[in-house]
């Protein structure tokens, strides 16, 4: 299937006035040349539906501009080459970059101008436009470009519809784009139709389906509505109401209010404005009886007019009247077969909460620029590289993992639903299809799934209720620096675990570090660090930060830009070449991060270090050295930690508080993998990965003792004091300094902790 004919013919300026047609001279069969949008526009105003006027610059027009301005040629060729490299983000993007920059550079010649304005001002005087992409290929039963071609709305005035023509022409190669013409086999250049359309001033707008795009049902039409323009509903930016309507007597089955903090109106100037809804219209009803059963209506007519199932797009004016401003076929229909709440995969709850989105299915981080914001992301599994992937996802769903793994850490941190260990995920879900993931209990259902409401007695008002406040200290993990700001607002008393590995990989843009650092970049390493870690240490300041210097695990780097190069090949990485040892090995990352760390203190002296993975004495002794032979190490009131991940560390922390350690945190992921030899990561074993496990206790019970008896901090980074009431009294009752915990987890904890100090207290006062 190819997108375009590849022959460039030059059209002539005697011929551009026929490339400018109004909707009224188009019909279906004109979408090679109109596009599907234009075709579409064009057919229904024939069938006599309600259609704003306006008109169609066909892609001849863009043909000819881009001859015109001397860079045709280049364009094929660069497209032949950007086509070939959808793998590589990083690459695609800059070779986009540089169609667009040629796009730019042509514009609209001087004879399409003349015929493009000459059509606007038989619209009117200054009427304000929708400037829409109608690229061949788009709209089309077998491909839908929806969404990624570019809409400009309120367009007034000569030049600024150029320009916005010129916009639409250049979004032919955005890095979505071109991607996903080559996963549909568009191998040939593309050319661009651009649709003019005579705004309507929305009082309310939305989308409708004539077949339930959620279950396939072809016996109903779903509706979703919201105030003011209907991008708000397009784009996702609100939460729109939705109704499921009977297509044969147009009753109403099902009505979901949504929610709209704010809806996009035409302001003053003809430009968009955005307009903050008060709690009265952010939660009313858009549509009432009389216009919803309109809007049914005219999805029947197009529907029938076009014999196979339409996605519409459809707006209200201030008088009442309601326009159709879009059609096209849905194309995922049958995605799936499940009747909409039914179970289609199960795994392990790693995150709570509830998303709805379409499942996207990748199986590399090179894959990461196919994923849509909001959509569900499944995988087989995810380590560092997908860092910029897992921050556009509404929830992620993998294969492997276990409650400690990297997708699960990172989702909690993120706030997102995510289920690990389904087993099958990648094979049993299909991309494209609507599905709800459940990550509280670690489902994943057909549909669109509304959350349970829960219905409580009417009380008085509560009056407020003061924080609670708890002598063992509340800390958090952080691994996202942008993060930082919100979670220091909230009821926390610093950061007890700052993971330098998510750092490091989203600040060097997924470039392994010693990819910069024999390459000469060792600045750029050091000053990105300065950047990240520095914005955590001063939205919490003066509460104390302690960054876990990176904890390399080959198997998760090796994949990193230029990875293979100093990444060893590792049967067992989880115990392997990580940790201290590490740095004494090869310590030239070691001292820039050192580096970093000394820079940042200058301005944040709260900020501390502390070493992962300690195995034996010898090693800390040769790491601390390093420490203080840097400028880090003499400068003053550095807090040194250690985490406390291998039972080793039961024997040898006395050495270690000897040899100048502060602090000490307990990694109770790594501790009770070890102590119990069960990988953390495995789904197949997580029924004995047990961190209140007698043993593990026992080694927990030992270190903090350890601690208090020689005056040092004791913390603990884990989830299981939130979850697990008598697991936060038992380390209450060991004394133990602080516990560190994932976002999403702090309230809990801190509530766990001030209930076990209550009963500890009164136990005590009863003695």
């Amino acid at each position: 299937m190819t997108q375009t004919d590849t022959t460039q013919t030059t059209t002539t300026p005697t011929n551009l006035r026929d490339q400018v047609r109004d909707f009224t001279q188009l019909r279906l069969t004109d979408a090679e040349e109109a596009g599907g949008k234009g075709a579409n526009l064009g057919e229904m105003v024939a069938a006599g539906l309600p259609v704003p006027p306006g008109f169609v610059l066909l892609r001849d027009c863009y043909r000819y501009s881009m001859q015109a301005g001397d860079v045709a040629d280049d364009l094929a060729e660069m497209h032949r080459d950007a086509l070939t490299t959808v793998a590589d983000t990083e690459k695609l993007t800059e070779m986009c970059a540089g169609l667009q920059e040629l796009v730019a550079r042509a514009g609209v010649a001087a004879e399409v101008r003349t015929e493009l304005l000459d059509a606007y001002h038989r619209l009117g005087d200054g009427v304000p436009v929708a400037v829409r992409s109608s690229a061949t290929g788009e709209d089309g039963r077998d491909a839908s470009f929806a969404g990624m071609n570019a809409t400009l709305t309120n367009v007034t005035g000569d030049d600024e519809l150029v320009d916005a023509v010129t916009k639409c022409w250049m979004s032919l190669f955005g890095p979505r784009v071109v991607a996903y013409r080559a996963s549909r086999g568009f191998t040939d250049v593309p050319a661009m139709a651009v649709v003019i359309q005579q705004m309507v001033a929305s009082d309310k707008a939305g989308v409708a389906f004539t077949a339930d795009p959620s279950t396939g049902a072809r016996d109903r039409i779903a509706i979703e509505g919201a105030l003011g323009l209907g991008e708000v509903v397009v784009s996702g930016m609100v939460q729109p109401d939705t109704y499921i309507v009977r297509k044969d007597d147009l009753s109403v089955l099902d009505t979901r209010i949504g929610h709209q903090d704010f809806r996009i109106v035409r302001g003053p100037d003809g430009q968009d404005l955005t307009q903050k809804l008060d709690d009265d219209l952010a939660d009313a009803r858009v549509l009432d009886d009389e216009p919803l059963h309109r809007v049914a209506e005219l999805a029947v007519a197009v529907e029938d007019h076009y014999g196979i199932p339409q996605d519409l797009e459809w707006a209200i004016d201030p008088e009442g009247a309601t326009w159709l401003v879009q059609a096209r076929p849905i194309t995922t229909l049958g995605a799936t077969s499940a009747a909409p709440g039914t179970i289609i995969a199960r795994g392990l709850s790693a995150a709570p909460g509830t998303a709805t989105g379409s499942v996207r299915i990748l199986t590399s981080p090179s894959e990461g620029s196919t994923l849509v914001d909001g959509e569900v992301l499944v995988a087989p599994m995810t380590n560092p590289d997908w860092l910029p992937t897992l921050r556009r996802a509404s929830a992620i769903v993998t294969d492997a993992g276990g409650m400690t793994c990297h997708a699960a850490i990172v989702a909690r941190e993120l706030a997102v639903p995510c289920i690990v260990g389904a087993r099958s995920a990648t094979s049993d879900l299909v991309t494209g299809e609507l599905v709800t993931v459940d990550g509280t209990h670690g489902v994943v259902r057909a549909g669109s799934v509304a959350s349970p409401t829960v219905t409580t007695p009417v009380a008085a008002a509560p009056t407020a209720v003061a924080a609670e406040v708890t002598g063992t200290k509340i800390y958090v993990n952080i691994g996202m620096p942008d993060t930082a700001e919100a979670i220091a607002a909230r009821d926390v008393d610093g950061v007890g675990l700052l993971r330098a590995e998510l750092i490091l990989t989203g600040a060097l843009g997924g470039r392994h570090p010693h990819d910069l650092i024999v390459k000469g970049e060792s600045e750029q390493l050091v000053q990105a660090l300065v950047d990240s870690v520095g914005q955590v240490a001063s939205a919490f300041g003066p509460r104390p930060v302690i960054y876990r210097t990176t904890d390399f695990r080959s198997n998760e780097f090796r994949k990193l830009q230029g990875g293979e190069d100093y990444e060893p090949e590792e049967h067992n990485p989880m115990i392997g070449y990580r940790g201290c040892f590490r740095y004494i090995k090869d310590p030239e990352l070691f001292k820039l991060e050192l580096e970093a760390l000394a820079r940042i203190r200058e301005s944040s002296p709260n900020l501390g270090v502390m070493i992962p993975f300690v195995r034996t004495k010898w090693e800390l002794e040769e790491c601390l050295s390093l420490i203080d032979d840097s400028r880090l190490g003499r400068q003053r009131g550095l807090r040194r930690w250690i985490m406390a991940e291998v039972p080793s560390v039961v024997h040898w922390l006395p050495e270690y508080v000897g040899m100048g350690v502060d602090g000490v945190s307990i990694g109770s992921n790594d501790l009770t993998q070890l102590m119990l030899g069960v990988d953390r990561d495995s789904e197949i074993c997580a029924e004995v990965f047990d961190e209140s496990d007698a043993a593990v206790m026992d080694a927990i019970a030992q270190i903090i003792s350890t601690g208090r008896r020689l005056g040092i901090t004791t913390s603990l980074c884990g989830q299981a004091p939130s979850y697990k009431p008598e697991f936060a009294q038992h380390l209450v009752s060991l004394g133990i300094t602080s516990i560190s915990v994932n976002p999403d987890s702090i309230e809990k904890a801190r509530h766990s902790v001030a209930a076990a100090e209550r009963r500890l207290l009164i136990e005590a006062t009863r003695r």
